[in-house]
């Protein structure tokens, strides 16, 4: 385990707009608002069409295969994650979402590619004085979170 400390800073309350893709639109909240490290809850509706990554093919292959979900639909969501910047200093949002249908729920992260349905809610509670930042790693291939 590696941790680190952080303090809490501003609290943003975000309303996405039908269209918007959510770590596009989060990542550039970041950059225009200057936040270096942060938590995220998000609700509202992904629309048709949305890409999740929902796991690798084989959990413990020597190459990871990500593996991609479409919603064939709009969803309910219930959306959770953290942005930190990466090495060059760009912000890099880390969010998973529930996405839900009738009976049916999917979950996976929203970096393919998540568009809002109508309306999607995030909180965004800043974290001061992190020293968080993610750090591309050769093995995995993910910028994972140096804290």
């Amino acid at each position: 385990m590696k941790y680190s400390q952080a303090r809490p800073g501003r609290v943003f309350v975000v309303r996405l707009e039908d269209g918007d893709i959510v770590h596009e639109a989060i990542e550039q909240l970041a950059g225009d608002e200057n936040i270096d490290a942060a938590a995220l809850v998000a609700v509202g509706g992904a629309d048709q069409g949305s890409r999740l990554v929902v796991g690798p093919e084989s959990g413990r292959a020597e190459t990871i295969q990500p593996m991609s979900h479409i919603l064939e639909n709009v969803h309910e969501i219930a959306g959770t994650g953290t942005l930190f910047r990466d090495e060059q200093g760009a912000p890099v949002l880390h969010m998973h979402m529930a996405c839900g249908r009738r009976d049916a729920t999917v979950t996976g992260c929203v970096r393919s590619g998540v568009r809002v349905w109508q309306v999607m809610e995030v909180v965004v509670f800043e974290l001061m004085d992190s020293t968080g930042r993610r750090v591309y790693d050769e093995a995995t291939g993910f910028k994972l979170l140096q804290p």
